[in-house]
């Protein structure tokens, strides 16, 4: 498992780039490049040991958790599985296992006059060239909305 780093300025206030970064429609622009073919989209309970959904269109994709959460400071999600098409969770089988427990962090940090939002996401070698594309390509697009 490798960590793997993205930092962008903006100049926006923190709970401008948290909306951006979290609310149902700003949400699916800035991860569009994580999954080009649907759209990505994210449901959340909001609460620390809740349920997180990180899903496509057709509701597949990942159930995650909030590990923790300091609005608009900071967020921890672990991810412990997958959802299929179909809402069934998979948290147990051998190919979940060997990424369950993952974690995505964001961090809004105050630098010089503007915000620093710093993304780190622990993922597998092969997901390296996937994640970078996403994360540079999308935090771009947090920076251009909030900056708007």
């Amino acid at each position: 498992m490798e960590t793997l780093s993205y930092e962008i300025i903006i100049n926006a206030p923190k709970e401008k780039i948290w909306d951006v970064l979290w609310n149902e429609y700003t949400y699916s622009e800035w991860t569009k490049f994580f999954n080009p073919n649907s759209a990505s989209f994210m449901r959340s309970d909001w609460k620390v040991g809740g349920k997180t959904y990180f899903v496509n269109a057709a509701g597949a994709g990942m159930v995650s958790t909030i590990d923790s959460l300091e609005k608009p400071d900071q967020i921890i999600f672990k991810h412990l599985g997958m959802i299929d098409e179909e809402g069934n969770e998979d948290t147990e089988s051998m190919e979940v296992k060997q990424w369950s427990g993952c974690f995505e962090k964001y961090f809004l940090i105050d630098f010089d006059g503007k915000i620093k939002l710093h993304a780190e996401v622990q993922t597998e070698k092969d997901w390296e060239e996937h994640m970078n594309t996403g994360f540079t390509k999308g935090l771009q697009i947090v920076k251009e909305l909030a900056e708007k």
